[in-house]
């Protein structure tokens, strides 16, 4: 039975698998004054209908706590008078989040944002946080750069990742990845696969899972440094001696335009304008302009992201199926991604529009994201949707297919035709963010009293 107050306020959580859980980890699971009813799920799917385990939620929740679909979210309000409905995901526009504070409220609950103070938890050694206003700004190269100078340097580092927690969620509680084996051990789907392995080949040991105090404590046992890698948009888990945000070009003007990515943009120490040698470099000044305005405290620094294909012969001439990555063309919101760059630059002859042929869950997708039109994303959550993806390619008509994914897809399934591949990486047009990092962290000069201060060691 479960031990709360019958006064306790009654909480449900909006989320994604990620953020609500950890708002619920560190600021209602053990508290009983409230009295989390269900969490909602969005963005991924294959989420709603499972249970966050009593295992992971505590012993004011023997049962566990249900995960229901955000549709449903009148209706919980009203089945169990709740009042709150606390916003827990990212990389979604202020006019969405109004539009489900509306929701709540019409429903007669109050709606609620959980601030850094509240969800921040504090680590024992010096923390690097890469962020962005959007996602698919280049997180994880800019990290991997970091993580490999502070290496370089004689520290031990440790990556502590956003969570991906689509699996089985109590093996999931604490994940620590040192091999690509590892990744097989876990069963990782596409999208983990894709955020964790780039770390994992040039090695660098990679933290994840569902109970971030728990794993932030075993990774400072590893480190000396603490890399956060944010998800989405969404804000550090950790605090931050030195908080790093990217603030992608190609789409200039959403840099404010989204939650909680504004939020980062506002708390920068220094703002990163990442692709600039593919973006139009009109969006590029509108950035930069933008970026002054919201935090004119910031140090803004440009930073280029070359690209690299394996096989450009095959591409001049060809009608090519552009394959990229899923969340960066899907919630990211972009029409196009480093795999149409390439494949452009090279001299394709036509860009197929694989709609036509896209089967089972990738209809759906096409479905919500009416802006992909010449591209299929690369949208791995599951096995199901990994089989779609297979057969999708499989019956589209292409004399190449171009993989522009962090991984290599040739390695999860079959394409029966020809292939290359895509990949990018990280330059600073300017040496100054490496200059930054080694001073606050490479040296002994980084006190880790200084935790909590917004000033740079």
């Amino acid at each position: 039975m479960e031990q709360h107050d019958r006064t306790a306020t009654k909480v449900v959580i909006m989320g994604a698998a990620g953020r609500d859980f950890h708002n619920f980890n560190v600021v209602f699971r053990d508290d009983p004054a409230y009295r989390v009813v269900a969490f909602t799920a969005a963005q991924i799917p294959n989420i709603a209908g499972r249970t966050y385990p009593p295992e992971l939620s505590g012993t004011l929740y023997p049962n566990g706590i249900p995960i229901l679909p955000e549709s449903d979210l009148e209706a919980i309000i009203a089945a169990h008078s709740v009042h709150q409905a606390v916003f827990a995901y990212s990389d979604v526009s202020h006019e969405d989040v109004m539009h489900l504070a509306s929701r709540v409220l019409a429903a007669g609950a109050e709606f609620r944002l959980l601030g850094p103070d509240a969800t921040m938890l504090r680590s024992s050694k010096p923390v690097v946080s890469v962020c962005a206003v959007r996602t698919g700004a280049g997180k994880s190269p800019v990290a991997r750069a970091i993580a490999g100078w502070l290496r370089a340097s004689g520290r031990r580092v440790a990556v502590v990742r956003h969570p991906m927690p689509y699996g089985d969620l109590i093996k999931q509680a604490v994940q620590r990845f040192a091999a690509i084996s590892d990744l097989d051990v876990a069963d990782c789907t596409i999208e983990e696969r894709e955020e964790y392995e780039p770390h994992i080949v040039e090695g660098q040991v990679l933290y994840a899972g569902v109970d971030y105090k728990r794993i932030l404590r075993q990774a400072e046992s590893d480190a000396d440094v603490i890399i956060w890698e944010g998800g989405n948009n969404d804000l550090p888990f950790v605090e931050s001696n030195l908080e790093i945000v990217l603030v992608d070009p190609h789409r200039a003007g959403h840099e404010r335009g989204y939650f909680p990515g504004e939020v980062n943009l506002l708390r920068a120490d220094v703002i990163v304008l990442t692709k600039v040698d593919t973006a139009d470099a009109d969006h590029i000044a509108v950035v930069r302009r933008a970026a002054y305005d919201a935090n004119p405290h910031a140090l803004i620094v440009e930073s280029r992201m070359p690209l690299t294909v394996d096989r450009p012969d095959l591409v001049r001439g060809k009608r090519i199926l552009v394959i990229e990555d899923g969340p960066t063309v899907s919630h990211g919101g972009m029409a196009y991604g480093a795999g149409v760059l390439a494949a452009k630059h090279h001299g394709a002859a036509a860009l197929i529009d694989p709609r036509p042929s896209a089967v089972g869950s990738l209809r759906d997708t096409f479905k919500a994201n009416p802006h992909l039109e010449c591209l299929l994303p690369a949208m791995g959550y599951g096995t199901e949707q990994l089989r779609d993806l297979e057969e999708t390619i499989k019956q589209v008509d292409c004399e190449l297919v171009l993989i522009a994914t962090p991984i290599d897809l040739r390695r999860l399934i079959n394409i029966g035709q020809p292939t290359a591949r895509v990949t990018y990486s990280f330059e600073e047009a300017s040496g100054i963010l490496h200059g930054i990092v080694m001073k606050s962290f490479a040296d002994s000069g980084c006190e880790v009293s200084r935790l909590n201060s917004r000033d740079p060691c």
